[in-house]
C-alpha cells in the first residue's frame, strides 16, 4: 500500500538498488517476501511461516506505511523468531519497494502479494519474471481489461512451471470438500437453487482527504471505498460466498441481474452501495441468489446454501472457518446467527455435518501450496481465482448499471479503473478525481449502463 509517509519517512536508503539474493544456511529452506503489511498480507505470512513440511524464513518486507510495517514485523517475529531474518536494509519502504522486496529472493522461493488488488497484474508480472512462486490474496482483477491480463499471466506461469496460490481459501477447506464430494455423489438431488449472504456492520467508507496527504495515497489507504483498487466492498467482501456457491454447482454463472443502492452513507465520499442483490444464473438456468448488506443496526448474516431435489446443504454456517458443513433431510434449515446457538441442537432432519473442531482452511491453503512447490505438484489457482474475480465483478456491475450483465460481455467490457496503474508516481494523479461537487463518481443505475461510474 501507499503512503506520503513513503516519502517523507525514511524510504530505505537501498529502496531501488538491487540487493543480492538472501542465501539461506539450509539449501532446503523457503526464503519468503512479504509485500503488503496490512492483516491480510500478515495473516498469510504467519501461515506460511506455520507450515511444517520443511524450513522456511521470512526475508524480506514491503509497504510504504511504515507503521504497518513495523507492527507486521513485530507480530511476526514474536510468533516465529527464529524463521524472521527481516533487517532493516530488507524493510523497504517506497512505490517501489515490491520490487526490492522480490530482488531479495531466488527463484524458486515465495513471494505473498497482499497489496490491493488494483496492484495484482504488475506485482505477478514482475513475479514470474524473477521465477518467483506465488501466493496473492483474493480477488485478482476488478474489471475485464485486467482479468484478461490475469489469465495470459497465469498461462505463463504454468509455461514456467511457477506454482500460484489464490487466496479463496474455502476450496482448501477439509470440510466443504467433503461437502462438495457428497453433493457431487447426489445427497442432495440435484442442486435447484442456491443462496448466500454477507451481511455487516458497514464497511468501504472513506472521509474527505487529510491536509498534507497526497489524493493517491489517501485512496489506497481506503482501497475498499474505490472501485478502481479493490472493486469496492461487492469484490473485496463477496467473492468468497460466490465462487463457494459456484464451486458447489461445478460452473460459472452466465449472467446476471442485481439491484443495489445508497441510502445511509452519509459524508463518505465512497463509491460502494449500502445493499446489493444479485440473482445468478447458470448455464442450467439453477439461480444463486445473493444478498449482500453494509449496514449498522441491521440484522447480520454470514451463510450459504444449497438446496437440491432430495435435501439441502449448509456451505457456510457464520464466518468463512470453521464451516461448520452440514446436510438437512429437506429444506429446513435452522437459523445460526451467532455462536451463542451452538453447539447445533438435536434436528431430526440433520443427515450429516462434518466433525468439529476444523483445521482453519487460511492454513491448509499454504500447506497445499508448499507441497506442491516441494514435490513439484502441479499448481496454479489464476485462471480459476480470475474467473471467480470477474463473476464477482459481473455482479457488481450488473447492480451498478441496472442492466443484465453476461460472462462474456463482462469478460469483453472495455472499461478499465486504472489503465495506467503500471505507471503510478507517488507525486502523480490518482485515478480517481474529485468531480466539481468534491464528491467522487458513483455508480448510476439507468443512467450509466454501460460503465459503473
Amino acid at each position: 500500500m501507499l503512503s506520503d509517509a513513503g516519502k517523507a519517512l525514511g524510504i530505505s536508503a537501498l529502496a531501488g538498488i538491487a540487493l543480492p539474493h538472501v542465501h539461506a544456511a539450509n539449501s532446503n529452506t523457503i526464503q519468503i517476501a512479504l509485500v503488503g503489511c496490512g492483516g491480510r498480507g500478515t495473516g498469510a505470512a504467519i501461515n506460511a511461516l506455520s507450515v511444517t513440511n520443511g524450513p522456511s524464513k521470512l526475508v524480506a518486507m514491503a509497504d510504504v506505511v511504515p507503521a504497518k510495517m513495523n507492527s507486521s514485523y513485530d507480530k511476526v517475529k514474536t510468533q516465529f523468531a527464529n524463521q524472521v531474518d527481516v533487517p532493516p536494509e530488507r524493510r523497504f519502504l517506497s512505490f517501489e519497494a515490491f520490487r526490492n522486496a522480490m530482488d531479495a529472493l531466488k527463484p524458486g522461493d515465495v513471494v505473498i502479494l497482499g497489496t490491493p488488488p488494483a496492484f495484482r497484474w504488475p506485482q505477478f508480472r514482475y513475479a514470474i519474471d524473477k521465477g518467483l512462486n506465488v501466493f496473492m490474496e483474493k480477488p485478482v482483477c476488478v474489471d475485464g481489461p485486467t482479468t484478461k491480463r490475469m489469465l495470459a499471466l497465469g498461462e505463463e506461469a504454468s509455461r514456467k512451471n511457477l506454482k500460484v496460490g489464490v487466496g479463496l481459501m474455502v476450496r482448501h477447506c477439509r470440510a466443504r470438500q467433503e461437502l462438495h464430494r457428497r453433493i457431487q455423489d447426489g445427497q442432495i438431488g440435484e442442486i435447484i437453487a442456491m443462496r448466500a449472504y454477507r451481511m455487516g456492520q458497514g464497511g468501504g467508507t472513506s472521509a474527505p482527504t487529510p491536509a498534507g496527504v497526497s489524493e493517491l495515497s489517501h485512496q489506497i489507504r481506503n482501497f475498499h471505498a474505490f472501485l478502481w483498487a479493490s472493486g469496492g466492498v461487492f469484490s473485496d467482501y463477496y467473492i468468497h460466498q460466490i465462487d463457494e456457491c459456484s464451486w458447489m454447482k461445478n460452473a460459472w454463472p452466465v449472467e446476471a441481474h442485481a439491484m443495489g443502492g445508497r441510502h445511509y452513507r452519509g459524508d463518505s465520499l465512497d463509491q460502494n452501495f449500502d445493499t446489493y442483490s444479485v440473482q445468478y444464473v447458470y448455464p442450467d438456468g439453477t439461480r444463486l441468489f445473493f444478498d449482500g448488506r453494509n449496514m449498522k443496526g441491521c440484522r447480520d448474516e454470514f451463510a450459504s446454501y444449497a438446496h437440491g431435489t432430495k435435501g439441502s446443504a449448509v456451505i457456510s454456517t457464520l464466518v468463512h472457518t470453521p464451516g461448520m458443513t452440514r446436510i438437512y433431510k429437506g429444506q429446513k434449515i435452522p437459523w445460526i446467527n451467532n455462536r451463542n446457538q451452538l453447539p447445533f441442537a438435536p434436528d431430526p432432519n440433520l443427515a450429516w455435518a462434518f466433525p468439529q473442531p476444523e483445521t482453519s482452511p487460511y492454513q491448509f491453503e499454504w500447506d497445499d501450496l508448499m507441497d506442491a512447490i516441494r514435490n513439484d505438484k502441479p499448481y496454479n489457482e489464476v485462471k480459476r481465482g480470475a474467473e471467480a474475480s470477474m463473476v464477482a465483478s459481473m455482479g457488481r456491475m450488473a447492480a451498478h448499471t441496472g442492466q443484465i450483465v453476461t460472462f462474456d460481455q463482462m469478460l469483453n467490457c472495455p472499461h478499465e479503473f486504472a489503465p495506467n496503474v503500471d505507471k503510478l508516481t507517488m507525486d502523480g494523479p490518482a485515478p480517481l478525481q474529485l468531480g466539481p461537487d468534491g464528491r467522487y463518481p458513483v455508480p448510476e443505475p439507468g443512467i450509466k449502463t454501460d460503465r459503473e461510474y
